[in-house]
């Protein structure tokens, strides 16, 4: 793979967009490694995805409060389209998205922005990234919804149903609030058997050369990208599943084409978005308030249990380095000690 390590002149926020579980992290470590610059506080690895999600944590944490403001979450399977808060809060909610931005990134040339949740809140973060004067670059990558339900009901226990469903509003915020940028639809099936592949395709939608693809990134992508980051394949036929599989084959057979390279009509995606709306009405009468008082509490639980983990990870961190420099030094103290013996 011939490559330049010239930067690009332009500054650009790279946007990784899509639905959990759906290989965003692959991409973002990908982006990483190739010279987009990281937020300060990064979620660390757990049982489910041990090389990490190189998400930013803070953020994810904010954006879980921004959608329960709107009566959300990020498991609402009707987050489409995007929930706007009167005018007064929203202001003050894009304000604190402002400050988080600036503190996670401050002067970044080429920031890292990766969270799901960002794909329904775009919108928001879009307003952020004009206020501070950063164009953007959205990279999206397509996994089969049958492999994104496979992992959520290893991790969150989630029905075939929901998980499909919550595919499709994800997905469908990511295109629908990326369509005026330069952004790449990217396989992840293609990316793990031939990423140089992806990044071409990634490039030439971007019109510009990723910030830093030397060689050494090169090696360290091909370390870290492997057969073994598939754990469910998506096999079965989506159309069967009930409620939502047709609706499901017709959005991914649109990011299919899109992956593929082809630039797909979007009239079958405008009328998936009519079709969830209509489901919406439909169901929306099920969800009684006590219901949604539940869902919130659970969710600000979950919240604080991350939390408590994610600090725990950051003390055992600390601790491991700590007695690394304690070692460092006895040793350092026995050099002295042999050479002043010596003498």
């Amino acid at each position: 793979m011939a490559r330049t390590t010239t930067r690009p002149a332009k500054s650009a926020a790279y946007l990784v967009l899509g639905m959990h579980r759906s290989g965003t992290s692959a991409v973002t470590q990908l982006l990483a490694l190739a010279g987009a610059e990281l937020p300060q506080n990064v979620m660390p690895g757990d049982e489910h995805n041990a090389r990490g999600y190189f998400e930013p944590w803070k953020i994810a944490l904010f954006n879980d409060a921004r959608l329960r403001a709107a009566g959300s979450a990020w498991d609402d399977v009707f987050a489409l389209p995007y929930a706007a808060l009167p005018k007064a809060d929203e202001a003050e909610w894009t304000a604190r998205a402002l400050a988080l931005y600036r503190e996670e990134f401050g002067e970044a040339r080429f920031p890292l922005l990766k969270d799901p949740r960002i794909s329904v809140l775009g919108p928001m973060w879009r307003q952020v990234l004009k206020t501070v004067g950063m164009s953007a670059r959205a990279v999206i990558p397509v996994r089969s919804p049958l492999a994104v339900a496979g992992s959520l009901t290893r991790r969150d226990g989630f029905p075939v149903e929901k998980s499909v469903l919550l595919w499709c509003v994800y997905m469908l915020a990511a295109e629908l609030y990326s369509r005026d940028l330069p952004r790449a639809f990217v396989s992840y099936d293609g990316l793990l058997a031939d990423w140089r592949g992806e990044v071409e395709r990634i490039e030439a939608a971007h019109s510009a050369p990723l910030p830093r693809m030397s060689p050494h990134a090169q090696g360290q992508i091909d370390q870290f990208l492997t057969g073994d980051l598939r754990h469910n394949v998506g096999d079965g036929d989506l159309s069967t599943v009930p409620i939502v599989g047709p609706l499901a084959k017709t959005v991914h057979d649109w990011f299919l084409a899109a992956a593929a390279g082809s630039t797909p009509p979007l009239a079958p995606l405008e009328a998936a978005a009519v079709q969830i709306a209509e489901l919406k009405s439909r169901m929306g009468v099920f969800v009684s308030p006590v219901t949604a008082a539940l869902s919130t509490a659970s969710a600000e639980l979950d919240e604080e249990r991350q939390q408590r983990r994610r600090e725990r990870l950051q003390t055992h961190e600390i601790e491991v380095e700590l007695a690394l420099l304690r070692r460092e030094r006895a040793a350092i103290e026995a050099q002295v000690d042999a050479m002043l013996a010596i003498r």
